[in-house]
Formats: structure tokens, sequence, C-alpha cells
């Protein structure tokens, strides 16, 4: 790190990292004129059918499909076929959107008759059939790039050569008729659950940020983090830390997270000590931990709870305990940080205290707590979501400058309903993969052959599992890289006696962390756009932050007492293994920041992630080592010294 003239984030390295976050959400058209008015009131008209869907009943039959068709024509209008022809809807696009209207309203308007006929379709349900596919691949295609399309033909390819495939991936095989009966006819193939979660939960989480955001709660909770933890040699990066938490809420995406933050906060780091990587590094930890956070979580939080058929409140408990674990283990690490680097305090300048900011702005806490209380008394997640968009609505008049206003309103609904396009096309094309995976029986097949590999180890099948999922996380995005592993991957951590929640949230945690994975780390890569960095130090510096991450989800997998880190079990086993997981995170950062009491040598630092592994790892022998370990580096600085 190094003390040089604190830069500024320029319009052009802006430009360059919001590039990270179209490739994740896809570049979308900037339509104006009548075509854009028109998108803007197709867009609002979506999201108003979805918080009416929330608030009354919609049959699923109905609901589903509509979604979809919302999501495809909308789609196909504001995400160009390529680059080439963007800012302008051609008339190709016109006519995918038109088809994929007229498709919808063919299921809708064949009642029960329609779904009668999922095993022996006719001529026009194959015809429609295979063309809903292709559109659902293209919309995914156009709205987060051609890998995901292509994995999905590779298990439909599965599904209809199975007989021809070497042991033991061998099956029957199915034919296109049966194959496009399921997955078009069916709640089984793209209306699968998947789906059922983007047209419920997600696309209200999405309509719920974007009120949140334009009613300017994400500068609030920038401002509110510069108050907070500004002014201290740690403060930069204790801002860094609060301000992700606190915009996870709004954004619901890493890569969003690390670009709005980095644009506001980098100079500060600069004039800290950061260097450019180290910088990034911290800046993309804490855009992941915008999506392993309570109360939103990332989207496919929402689909462990339908997985599972648990309440979202139940995940969202689940994840309290690796939450204050991440952002223990970063709130460690900029403290060393400090010290180790001895940084200079960093004056905020032309600021609100916290108190005046909080008495002033504090209403948008709100809402966010209203999810919570709403859930506690008995309501469900759809409905708690509705009521905390009506409550950020509502006070969002306490102040005149977030007022949201009818023309702020509808700009917002508009960015609910585009914000949730990608998600939503993901989960369809998703639902395909699901769809193989049922018919097949591809996920027991594959956990089969994983546990034979691992020599039913439960040890080395989490380590094959978690490897798996990234690998698929690499590939694609990370609502998709669960739902596959989900199907594929958890039964195998299931048949060796992890239970099934256990099992979800280990690969919901991988899933997220191919976040940061290169070759398509998008947040570190983002960051580093913003910094001026190397692409992959940034990465590297940001796995050095996330550390906790990649190992909690052992904790909790690996022994039944390590159940307590997702609050099961007796309140004596969660306070034990959370203490210890808590003291290993500390000695884990203390040793790949080479620091504890004072610089360490290469023993010491060893000794100390020695020590972080033995704590993380639920067993009293194994707590026992590590408190030794701790205290032995303690013995040895001190006597240093």
């Amino acid at each position: 790190m190094s003390q040089e003239q604190t830069p500024v984030v320029s319009a052009e390295q802006l430009k360059k990292a919001e590039e990270y976050i179209e490739a994740e959400e896809g570049a979308s058209n900037r339509l104006s004129g009548a075509m854009g008015i028109f998108v803007t009131f197709v867009a609002v008209a979506m999201s108003l059918f979805h918080l009416y869907a929330a608030y009354d009943v919609v049959p699923t039959q109905t609901l589903r499909p509509v979604h979809v068709g919302f999501m495809l024509f909308l789609s196909f209008l504001l995400f160009p076929a390529a680059a080439r022809f963007r800012d302008r809807a051609r008339w190709w696009d016109w006519a995918a959107a038109l088809v994929s209207v007229g498709i919808v309203a063919y299921m809708l308007l064949g009642g029960d008759d329609f779904t009668d006929r999922a095993t022996t379709p006719n001529r026009w349900d194959m015809v429609l059939g295979l063309a809903l596919i292709v559109l659902v691949l293209e919309a995914t295609r156009r709205t987060s790039g051609w890998v995901m399309p292509a994995v999905v033909l590779g298990f439909i390819a599965y599904a209809l050569f199975g007989p021809h495939l070497p042991a033991p991936w061998t099956h029957r095989g199915y034919d296109l008729e049966r194959l496009v009966g399921h997955m078009f006819m069916t709640l089984e193939g793209i209306f699968g659950t998947a789906v059922d979660v983007s047209a419920t939960l997600i696309i209200l989480f999405t309509i719920y940020g974007a009120l949140l955001q334009y009613s300017g709660a994400g500068k609030f909770f920038i401002d509110f983090s510069f108050a907070a933890m500004g002014n201290k040699p740690a403060g930069a990066g204790r801002t860094i830390v609060l301000s992700s938490f606190l915009l996870g809420g709004p954004s619901g995406s890493g890569v969003a997270t690390t670009v709005t933050l980095g644009a506001v906060a980098y100079p500060m780091l600069a004039k800290a000590g950061y260097g450019k990587d180290e910088a990034g590094g911290l800046l993309a930890a804490g855009g992941l931990g915008a999506i392993l956070s309570p109360p939103v979580l990332g989207a496919a939080a929402f689909l462990i709870a339908e997985f599972l058929k648990i309440s979202y409140l139940d995940v969202i408990l689940m994840a309290t305990i690796p939450t204050v674990l991440y952002y223990l283990g970063l709130f460690i690490m900029v403290e060393i940080d400090a010290r180790k680097f001895g940084m200079p305090d960093v004056p905020i300048e032309h600021r609100q205290t916290v108190w005046q900011l909080t008495k002033e702005f504090g209403f948008h806490f709100l809402s966010l707590v209203s999810i919570i209380v709403f859930m506690v008394l008995g309501f469900s997640p759809i409905l708690s979501v509705f009521w905390a968009t009506v409550v950020a609505y509502v006070v969002s008049f306490f102040h005149a400058s977030c007022a949201l206003r009818p023309q702020k309103l509808v700009t917002a609904l508009e960015a609910g309903s585009v914000g949730v396009l990608n998600v939503a096309a993901t989960c369809a094309a998703a639902g395909l993969i699901v769809g193989v995976v049922t018919l097949t029986g591809l996920g027991l097949k594959f956990s089969d052959i994983v546990i034979s590999y691992a020599g039913n180890s439960l040890l080395l099948t989490a380590v094959m599992t978690s490897l798996v999922v990234w690998i698929v996380g690499l590939a694609v995005p990370v609502t998709a890289s669960y739902i596959i592993c989900a199907v594929i991957a958890a039964p195998a951590l299931i048949k060796l006696g992890v239970p099934d929640y256990a099992a979800h949230m280990f690969i919901f945690y991988y899933a997220v962390l191919s976040e940061v994975s290169p070759p398509t780390a998008l947040s570190p890569f983002a960051a580093a756009a913003i910094t001026g960095g190397d692409p992959y130090r940034t990465t590297l510096q940001s796995w050095k932050y996330t550390l906790p991450a990649f190992l909690v989800p052992f904790m909790f997998v690996l022994d039944p007492a390590g159940l307590g880190i997702l609050l099961k079990g007796s309140w004596q086993d969660i306070v034990v293994s959370s203490v210890t997981a808590m003291v290993g995170i500390g000695a884990l950062a203390g040793g790949t920041q080479g620091w504890f009491l004072g610089r360490t040598n290469t023993l010491e630092r060893t000794l100390l992630i020695a020590a972080g592994l033995a704590l993380v790892y639920p067993h009293p022998l194994a707590d026992v080592v590590g408190i030794g370990l701790i205290v032995a580096v303690a013995l040895m600085q001190k006597l240093r010294r």
C-alpha cells in the first residue's frame, strides 16, 4: 500500500465498471420517444400486476405464464440481439416479443385441456412449445450471455441421447414429444419452482429495492456509514464494510454494490493509504456481502425456502451468524490494515453527524426492519415484502427530497420490473435444467458418482461438491448456479447425513462465492476498473478479505455440532460453535494478514492459520488445539518484544 495523491474516479473509469454490471444484468437499450413511453408503460404494468398478485390471489397456472410473458416481451424490446443493434427495437425484436405473448395467451386460453395433453401434445403444442424454449434461451442469452443457454442445451442433449451415453451416465432417453410436453405444458419445466419464486418473491424484492433506491435510501446509507465510521485510521475500511451491508438492501447485487460504493469511496481508500489492488479487493468483498446479508440476501435464498418448503424467515435466521462471521472477518481485516500500514486519520468533510442524518433520514431504516417484523407477526414472505414496499413508499414523504411523487414512482416501478428481467430469464432457463434432472434422475445418479469417488468420506464429498458449485458458478449466474447444483449436487451431501437445509445453504454460499472467482469474477473486475488496479491481483486481494466465507460453510456440514452456526440445535451448541468460530475467524485474519499483537514471522503466521482452521472445525478437541496455538503465538510475540 502506498500514500499517493488522492485520485478521482473519472467518468471513463465509471463507465468501464458499469460494463461489468451489464455483463451480469445485460446491456439494455436506452429507448426514447413513443417507444420509450410504451416500454415504461409495460414495465409499470408488470410491477403493478405483481404487486396485485402479492395482495390478492392469482392462480399459479396464470401467474407463472404471465410473469414469463412479461419477461420475454420486455427482454426482447430492451435487450438487443447484438451490441451493434443497441438503442433501437428492430422488427425481429418485435416479432419475438409478440410471439411470446401469443404463446402465453395460447396456454392461458387452453385451460385444463392444455395441461391434460402434457404426455401427448398435439402439433400446435409441439410447435409453440419448441418456440417458447427457443425464446427463453434467446432471452437468457440477451440478458446474461451465451453460457447459460449452452449449458441448458447440454442438459437437453443429455435427455435426448441418454441410451447412447456410457455408464454410469446412461438412461432410457426421452423423445422430443415427451420433453416438450414436460417443459412447456407442466409446472415442472419452464414454469417450475424457479419461475414461481421469480414471479412472487424476487420481483417483489426488486420493486422494493427500486423504491428504496429512488427515495434516496442508497445515498443515506453511504452518508450514514461515512459519518459513523470516518475520521479514524481504520475509518476508510470500516466505512466500506458498513455501507456495503446497508446497500445490500436496495441493490441486491454484488457488482452493483461494488460499483456504487466504489465510485464514492475509492478516493477515501486511496487517501487512507490503500493501494489500487487492495482497495479493489475490499470493495469487491463488501459487494459480495450484499448478496450474503439478511434481510434481503440474494435471489437464490428465496429458492432455498421454496425447494425446502420452509419459511423465508427460517432462511434469514440461518444466514444470520454466517453473515456476522463474514463481516467480523472484514472488520478485523481492516483494523489490521490500519495498524500494519500505519494509516492516517481520513477526515470526512462537509458531512452531517450520525445523529443529524438519523434524525433527518433515519426513516429509511423502517421498511428494512418492517420486513422482519411482518414475518415475525405471521405474515407470509410475499405479504411481508408487499407491506414493506408500502411502508417504503409512505415514509418517503417524510422528507421532501425523498418523496416518491408520481414521476419518481413511475421510474421506480419501471426499474423494479427491468431489474428482474435477467433473473427471471435465468430462472426460466434453469427450469429446463430442473425438468431434465427430474425426468432422468440425474441428481441421484450424480450423487452416487460423487460419493463413490469420495470413498464415502463426508469431507471429500463436501470438497468435491464445493468445487462443482464453484466451477458451475464460473459459467452461469449465481441464481442458476444454485438451482443446478441444488438438484444435482446437494443430494450427495444429504445421502451422507447432512440435513437438507445445511446442504442447500452450503450450495448457496459457494454459488455466491463464484462472484469473486476468476475468470468471471465480475465484482473484483468492476472494482479494478474503478481503482485502475490489475483485475487478477484485485481478485486475489478479494480472496484474502472473503476467506471466512469460503470456510464457514464447512463448519455446518462436517459435524452436527456445527449446525449451531445456522441457529439449529441447543443454545449451548449455538453459543459454543459461534464463539469458537469468531475466534477462529480472528486467527485466520491475523494469519493471512501477518499481524497479531504485532507483525508476525512465518512460523507465527502458520500457527495462526492452523489455529483458525482448527477453531472453525466444530469439535471440542479441535477447539482446544486452536486456542492452544493462539496462546502459543501470543507468548512468542511477547517474548520477541
